[in-house]
């Protein structure tokens, strides 16, 4: 597999001689200034793939061309970001940037309740917290209808927790929530989120999936005539938040995206992070039903903490947690082999070490959240040990 890392351009203070003794092949990385629904000029695609070039790496993976709200949502609006998302593909495609990673979760992106949850070891790390979020949701954002979206018993709790939440608390934990991606231009404040709900008030799981369907439907032909490979990030946490719908969240969710459009270019993200909060998805299995479909992986752990859905986690160790991370190497390593057996052009898949705890320095150097560079690097560095040693062959007799 290629082995990669995200930077989120010059503002990323993890910079790119940095990356490169981390012994990275390739970058994955955004036009993040360019908002939603915006075509990606090529002159811009091309000075950022040149910066990388010139770092002695190479600009691997788009992560993300993101997908508008109005597509989302079905907007009048969604068929001119239809034209312009193609438009953008075509620009990164005369750049030679064939992978783009995308994902469509309503309104948030990944959400975490604590974004430096203290670890015994003296990590800190992301968290989610089902308590804190349902006591965000009920007590701070106020949503109307939330308490049925939540057990009698979290309900209770998350009472209890906001009782003793001081403003300060209420700030932090809502800071944490709406922290949105590293590097984006929208910034959400309390009455941006209510506004953006409102426009999901008519929009179910049925519904958003049509729009999904339609999307893909109108891009992945283009995408397929560049040569290019489309990868659906699943959902992060894989259940509805905040009254929304999710619907890329497990293996049936990822089988209807692929089947509903079947192309070479209409894959996924293989998240081991994201699906491996749910204690219904079986990873080195779903890896290897879904494999032929894998356009990009992202391989981090988390922990389960209630082991329930929704439930609470956090950001373990790459090798700890939940998931047993050395079985889905394993499956990869082996869907790797499948296809250069095969002849596909497409077999060295690219990976990247998803989030990290923040170890060593990483306390002082303020790394957006979950992206530090010594805690990505020590999981780097375990990934690739594991991986060297699943593809060597034993000694012939």
């Amino acid at each position: 597999m290629r082995q990669t890392w995200r930077w989120f351009g010059p503002e990323d203070n993890v910079t790119l001689p940095e990356i490169r003794q981390a012994g990275v092949e390739g970058i994955v990385t955004a036009l993040y200034h360019i908002p939603p629904g915006d075509v990606w000029p090529r002159d811009a695609i091309r000075a950022r793939r040149e910066v990388i070039e010139a770092a002695g790496m190479t600009w691997d993976v788009v992560e993300s061309l993101p997908v508008s709200e109005d597509i989302r949502t079905g907007a009048p609006a969604a068929a001119q970001h239809f034209a312009h998302w193609i438009t953008s593909l075509e620009n990164l495609a005369a750049e030679g940037i064939k992978i783009i990673c995308y994902n469509f979760m309503p309104v948030l992106d990944w959400t975490r309740t604590d974004l430096a949850a203290p670890m015994a070891s003296g990590a800190t790390a992301l968290r989610f917290d089902l308590v804190d979020f349902a006591a965000f949701d009920l007590f701070v954002l106020k949503r109307e209808g939330a308490v049925a979206d939540y057990p009698n018993d979290v309900v209770a709790k998350a009472r209890e927790r906001a009782e003793h939440h001081s403003d300060a608390d209420r700030a932090r934990l809502t800071r944490n929530i709406l922290a949105g991606l590293p590097g984006a231009v929208e910034r959400w404040t309390l009455d941006s989120l209510r506004e953006r709900l409102t426009r999901y008030a008519h929009i179910d799981a049925e519904r958003l999936r049509a729009h999904l369907q339609g999307f893909v439907q109108a891009v992945v032909p283009a995408a397929e005539r560049l040569g290019m490979r489309l990868c659906c990030h699943p959902d992060d946490p894989p259940w509805p938040l905040l009254g929304l719908p999710r619907i890329m969240s497990t293996e049936a969710d990822l089988n209807w995206l692929v089947t509903t459009v079947p192309s070479p270019a209409n894959g996924v993200t293989f998240c081991t992070g994201s699906l491996g909060a749910r204690p219904d998805n079986e990873l080195a299995k779903m890896l290897q039903r879904l494999g032929p479909h894998i356009h990009f992986y992202h391989f981090r752990n988390v922990r389960m903490e209630d082991g329930g859905v929704p439930g609470s986690f956090h950001e373990d160790e790459h090798f700890g947690g939940s998931t047993d991370m050395v079985a889905v190497l394993k499956a990869a390593v082996a869907e790797q082999m499948r296809r250069q057996s095969e002849g596909r052009a497409d077999w060295n898949i690219p990976m990247r070490p998803d989030h990290g705890q923040n170890i060593l320095d990483d306390h002082h150097r303020k790394s957006a959240p979950g992206y530090p560079a010594i805690g990505r690097l020590k999981g780097l560095a375990e990934l690739r040990g594991a991986m060297l040693a699943l593809c060597h062959e034993p000694p012939q007799d």
